[in-house]
C-alpha cells in the first residue's frame, strides 16, 4: 500500500513539474510533510506514536490517536472495535512505563498523565490497578507491572499494531496497483507460453504442407492439370471404345471456348451513364450478387495454399437465459457484457478472467433495446415496449433516470450512444398494425415512428429528426467514429444518412425491397454495409446517394426471420433485433449469423464480394445476434442463439 502511495506521489509530482505548475508543487510537498496517514507507510506511523511518547506530548498522542481511529479503525466491522480498544490501552500503557522508567524519581508526567485521564479511564476495569502506580517506590518489581517493563511486553506491542496496520491497510484496496501488476506479469508469461505453443503447432503445420507439396510436384503434369482437361471426358475414354468420336467431341468443344472467348474480347466495356436524381442507383453492374464462396475452396485451384486469418483458440458457453436472445453486446472496454432475451431478461456478465455474472435486471414492462453508454462506460441504456428509456448503472445495480419518449410511440426499437458521451439516439416506433408480437414476421405495412435526440446529462430531448418522406419505424441506428454522422434503417427499406453537427438529413436512399434489419459503417467510413429483409448484404457510397459498390445474397439464416422447430410442429419464428453482422478491428471480415454458428468472411472486391474463412459453430439453433469485440489483442465473437445459448469464441489473428 506504502509504496503504491508513494509511487502515486511521484507520478503527480512529475506531472506537475512537467506542466509547470510550481505553486501547486510546493503546496503538494507542504501536504506531502503535514500528512498524518504518513502516505499509508506503518513504519513512520509508529515513528510518529514514539517520537509523542518519547516526548511526553500525551495531546499530541491522544490527538493523533483519535484521528488514526476517525479516518481509518471507525471503517472496520464492529468484531475489530475490541482489537482497536485493547491496542489504545496498551498504547497508554506503553506511555505511562516510558514516563517512569526515563525519571524514576521524578513522576511528574506519570501523576499528569493519570490527573489528565482519570475522569476517562476511572470506570474501565483494565485501569483500576493502574492509578497506584505513582505511589509505589519500585513499580518495575511488582508483579502487577513487572511485565510491562520489560523489553519483551514493547518490542511486542509494537510488532502487534505494525501488523494489525499492515493488514489493515491491504485490506483497504485504496490503490492496488501491486496485485495488478503481479496480475499482469501472470498474463504475460500465461501469452507467452500460447505463443511458443502456438509457433511449435506452425512449424509442424509448414512442415506438413512441405511434404505434401513435394509429393504434388512429383506428380505428372497431365494429373496435375487434370481438372482443366475434363475429369468426365477422361473416364469417358476410358469406358468407351469408340476413341476417334471422342476425340472429335473434345475438338468441337475446344472450338466452341475459342469462339467464346473471341466473342467476350470483342465486345466494349460496358458504358453506364450517371443519374444523379434517382435514389437506387447503381454503379456499373457485376456479377456480384451469387452466393458468398467459401475461400478455402477458390484457394485450392491457386499456385499455393494460404493460412486462414484466424485461429480459434477457445469456445465457452453462457448459459443464464432461458428464453431467446434478442441483443447481446460488448462494451467499450471489453471487459462486460450485457444480453437481453425475449422474455425481457438482461444479463450483465465478464468473461476474463473467468465468466461470471454481474448483475441481472428483471423489469415488469418488456424490454425491446439496449446500448452501452460510451462515457462512463458502465451505464446500460434500456428501451421497452411502454415508451420509457432507463439509464442503469451496472456496478452499483440501480437505475439512475428513467424517462418518457412518446406515448403514441411507445416501442424503443433502437437506442445508440454518441461516441462523445453527451447524448444518444432514440428510435420510437408505434405499435404493429398487424396486431402480432415479436414472435411473427412483420406485414409490410408502414408503422409510423420518432427518430429523436436525447441529452445524456441533462436527461431531456435536444430535437426531433426529420423522416422523409413520412414518419416511420427506424429498425437500426449507427454513429461513425467521433458521431458527426448517424445512419439509419427504417421499416420502408429507406436508409437514411444524418449530419449530426446541423443535424439534418444529408442523403437517403431505397436500399432494400423490405425493411432494413441491420446497418454499420465500413472501417474506413467511406461506405455503408446493410442487410434486409429481401435477404441482401449490400456496401453503399455514402459519397454518392444509392450507389451500390457490392451486392451479395445470403443464405436466410443469415437475415432471417429465425426460424427454431420443434417437436409435433412446434415452431417459432423470431424477427431480427440485434446486430446481424459485424466486424474486425481492422474492417477486413465480417461475422455475420447461421443456423448452427457465426460465420467469418473475408471481404474482397470484384465478383465475390464475400469469401468465407472460419465457421464458429458451437450452437444447435439459429444464431440471431453477434458482436466481434477487439479491446484486446485476442479477439472475442459473441453469438447468441434462440435457445438462450451464448457462445464466446476467442480467436488468434494471424498477422501476415
Amino acid at each position: 500500500m506504502g509504496t503504491a502511495v508513494e509511487r502515486t506521489d511521484e507520478h503527480v509530482r512529475e506531472y506537475l513539474i512537467y506542466r509547470g505548475f510550481t505553486n501547486t508543487l510546493k503546496h503538494l510537498d507542504n501536504d506531502i510533510k503535514a500528512d498524518k496517514e504518513k502516505g499509508f507507510r506503518v513504519d513512520k506511523i509508529i515513528d510518529q506514536l514514539q517520537q509523542f511518547v518519547q516526548s511526553f506530548d500525551l495531546a499530541g498522542l491522544k490527538e493523533y490517536w483519535l484521528y488514526l481511529d476517525k479516518r481509518l479503525f471507525s471503517r472496520l466491522e464492529d468484531v475489530y472495535r475490541s482489537t482497536v480498544n485493547k491496542l489504545r490501552i496498551s498504547l497508554y500503557r506503553y506511555y505511562i512505563i516510558n514516563t517512569v522508567q526515563v525519571s524514576p524519581r521524578n513522576l511528574e508526567k506519570t501523576q499528569e498523565f493519570f490527573q489528565k485521564q482519570a475522569s476517562e479511564l476511572q470506570g474501565q476495569a483494565e485501569w483500576r490497578d493502574w492509578f497506584i502506580l505513582p505511589f509505589i517506590s519500585s513499580p518495575e518489581q511488582n508483579p502487577a507491572f513487572c511485565q510491562y517493563f520489560s523489553r519483551q511486553w514493547s518490542d511486542t506491542f509494537l510488532v502487534s499494531l505494525h501488523n494489525f496496520l499492515s493488514v489493515l491497510f491491504q485490506c483497504m484496496h485504496i490503490l492496488d496497483f501491486d496485485a495488478e501488476v503481479q496480475k499482469m506479469t501472470c498474463l504475460v508469461e500465461e501469452n507467452e507460453q500460447l505463443r511458443q505453443l502456438l509457433f511449435a503447432l506452425q512449424t509442424e503445420s509448414r512442415d506438413q504442407r512441405d511434404r505434401d507439396e513435394m509429393i504434388h510436384h512429383k506428380l505428372p503434369t497431365y494429373v496435375q492439370n487434370m481438372d482443366r482437361l475434363g475429369d468426365t471426358e477422361l473416364s469417358q475414354s476410358q469406358l468407351s471404345t469408340n476413341q476417334s468420336g471422342n476425340q472429335n467431341s473434345r475438338h468441337k468443344r475446344i472450338q466452341d471456348h475459342e469462339k467464346e472467348r473471341k466473342e467476350l474480347f470483342s465486345k466494349p466495356p460496358p458504358q453506364t451513364p450517371e443519374k444523379k436524381g434517382e435514389l437506387g442507383e447503381v454503379e456499373p453492374p457485376t456479377e456480384s450478387s451469387s452466393e458468398p464462396t467459401d475461400s478455402s475452396n477458390s484457394r485450392s485451384c491457386g499456385a499455393g495454399q494460404e493460412e486462414p486469418p484466424f485461429i480459434k483458440l477457445s469456445q465457452e458457453e453462457y448459459g443464464e437465459h432461458h428464453s431467446s436472445i434478442m441483443h447481446c453486446r460488448v462494451d467499450c472496454s471489453g471487459r462486460r457484457v450485457a444480453s437481453l432475451d425475449v422474455d425481457g431478461v438482461i444479463k450483465v456478465w465478464s468473461f476474463n478472467p473467468i465468466m461470471q455474472t454481474k448483475a441481472t435486471i428483471m423489469s415488469k414492462s418488456p424490454l425491446m433495446s439496449l446500448e452501452w453508454a460510451t462515457k462512463p462506460d458502465r451505464l446500460l441504456l434500456l428501451g421497452s415496449g411502454v415508451g420509457t428509456v432507463r439509464l442503469y448503472d451496472t456496478e452499483a445495480k440501480k437505475n439512475l433516470y428513467e424517462m418518457n419518449i412518446d406515448e403514441a410511440h411507445p416501442r424503443i426499437l433502437s437506442l445508440a450512444c454518441s461516441p462523445s458521451g453527451s447524448s444518444f439516439v432514440c428510435s420510437a416506433a408505434a405499435h404493429s398494425r398487424s396486431g402480432s408480437g415479436e414472435s411473427a414476421p412483420r406485414l409490410p405495412i408502414t408503422v409510423s415512428g420518432q427518430l429523436l435526440l436525447w441529452d445524456t446529462k441533462t436527461v431531456k430531448q435536444q430535437l426531433q429528426f426529420s423522416l422523409e418522406p413520412e414518419p416511420v419505424a427506424i429498425n437500426c441506428t449507427a454513429f461513425n467514429h467521433n458521431g458527426n454522422l448517424l445512419v439509419t434503417g427504417a421499416a420502408d427499406g429507406v436508409i437514411r444518412l444524418f449530419d449530426m453537427q446541423r443535424y439534418e438529413s444529408a442523403m437517403s436512399w431505397r436500399a432494400h425491397d423490405g425493411e432494413v434489419y441491420s446497418v454499420e459503417f465500413s472501417y474506413d467510413e467511406n461506405t455503408v454495409f446493410s442487410i434486409g429483409e429481401d435477404g441482401k448484404f449490400i456496401q453503399w457510397n455514402i459519397h454518392r446517394c444509392g450507389v451500390k459498390q457490392s451486392e451479395q445474397i445470403l443464405p436466410q439464416d443469415a437475415t432471417g426471420p429465425f426460424v427454431l422447430s420443434g417437436y409435433s410442429g412446434y415452431k417459432q419464428v423470431q424477427v431480427p433485433r440485434g446486430r446481424l453482422f459485424t466486424f474486425d478491428s481492422e474492417g477486413q471480415h465480417v461475422l455475420t449469423c447461421s443456423s448452427s454458428g457465426g460465420l467469418i468472411y473475408r471481404l474482397a472486391s470484384g465478383e465475390s464480394a464475400l469469401e468465407r474463412v472460419l465457421s464458429l459453430g458451437g450452437h444447435k439453433a439459429p444464431v440471431v445476434t453477434v458482436d466481434w469485440c477487439s479491446a484486446v489483442d485476442c479477439g472475442t465473437c459473441l453469438t447468441a442463439s434462440m435457445d438462450g445459448k451464448i457462445k464466446l469464441s476467442t480467436l488468434l489473428a494471424q498477422k501476415s
